[in-house]
């Protein structure tokens, strides 16, 4: 039967906006949760997210059942996107990598799991070739090649392409006042019935056009509200709120971008989550905004994958409400611009975006173990 550890392991010091806590900054350690089969074969898989709690992650269990030791890693912005720099979460994945070899395993494999998909790009790009200096902000980053060892495989699945994309298919543009979450411009409603579902050719192509608007008057603002600050204050920062950031048609209409997805988007009630107080992007930091939501990001998934040279593994998940048909074929074109590097595209019929049902998470865990052992 597989054993599950809690592990810890350390990583380079973090700063005051990293962490409240002075705890952490005393000793500062990441979590794991290592799932080992009973008979190891030097085969290990990391999953991660920049932000969410991966130690329960579905995957770690089968992928153990299948021989292959599973580490579902948090990185030191668990749970705290208000102050994720992207820059920082890589040299935390590395620290797992790292972890991992020195545990013995001569193979590990990184499992890009929805958002963590953008994440494992951009950590093996740089792993093979180091170019980020500084983030989007202009802080420099105290990056060396040690931090970052290779890993072996990519496998991405429910991938989206990177927070910076995301955003921006995501935004509300109907929101007209920064400043008052409850202001609305009803002709770019796609929650106002008037406008849809079904949504027409002429309002889909206003609403993408003022989606884009929105996100970039928001990465100006913040460059140049930042720029002010550090005038006295190199270092200085601000916090902020983004409304409404749940709001890409087709969660409700499902003739756009079609795959087996029910409407309403993953968490529920679409409408209910744009307005929610907690939702994707609510909260965030100047600096963390430029880092992770900008145009301006580092950490855009396909334009990283382009840079690795390892094989990489694509799952699509064909009920998916979050990635979508147009998604694969972004994913598809970037991977298979790399020459002959290895890989290779599966998708799993009618499966959710969290691999709710058990015969589609032992379907993606045989295409995971499958490819570890190629």
């Amino acid at each position: 039967m597989p054993r599950r550890t809690i592990v810890e392991i350390d990583i380079p010091a973090v700063g005051m906006s990293e962490t409240q806590s002075g705890i952490t900054r005393m000793k500062p350690r990441i979590l794991g949760a290592l799932v080992e089969p009973d008979a190891p074969t030097g085969v290990a898989a990391l999953i991660a997210h920049p932000t969410n709690n991966f130690l329960g992650h579905p995957l770690l269990s089968p992928l153990a059942e299948r021989g292959i030791a599973a580490l579902g890693l948090n990185t030191r912005f668990m749970n705290n996107d208000a102050t994720l720099i992207m820059e920082k979460a890589i040299q935390d994945i590395g620290a797992g990598v790292r972890w991992l070899r020195e545990r013995g395993y001569e193979q590990v494999h990184l499992v890009g799991f929805s958002g963590g998909a953008a994440l494992a790009c951009f950590y093996q790009a740089q792993a093979e070739k180091l170019t980020i200096v500084e983030t989007p902000a202009g802080d420099a980053v105290s990056l060396s090649a040690g931090d970052l060892p290779p890993a072996d495989s990519l496998s991405l699945i429910a991938a989206h392409l990177g927070r910076s994309r995301l955003l921006q298919d995501w935004i509300d543009p109907s929101l007209t006042d920064e400043s008052d979450a409850a202001s609305r411009d009803p002709s770019l409603d796609m929650y106002d019935a008037v406008n849809g579902p079904p949504y027409s050719d002429e309002f889909l192509e206003r609403y993408r056009s003022a989606q884009s608007a929105r996100r970039d008057r928001i990465e100006a603002w913040a460059k140049a509200r930042l720029g002010l600050l550090r005038i006295n204050n190199p270092s200085a920062d601000e916090a902020f709120v983004v409304h409404r950031t749940f709001a890409d048609p087709r969660f409700m209409d499902l003739s756009l971008d079609p795959n087996g997805r029910h409407a309403g988007g993953i968490w529920g009630n679409a409408r209910d989550v744009n307005y929610a107080a907690n939702a994707i992007g609510r909260y965030t930091s100047l600096t963390a905004f430029l880092s992770q939501w900008a145009g301006c990001s580092n950490a855009d998934g396909p334009t990283n994958v382009m840079r690795t040279s390892i094989p990489v593994q694509y799952i699509e998940l064909g009920g998916d409400a979050s990635t979508f048909p147009s998604t694969t074929r972004i994913w598809r074109e970037a991977i298979e611009s790399r020459g002959n590097a290895t890989s290779s595209f599966h998708a799993i019929d009618d499966a959710d975006h969290y691999l709710k049902r058990p015969e589609h998470l032992r379907e993606a865990a045989d295409m995971l173990a499958a490819a570890f052992s190629a």
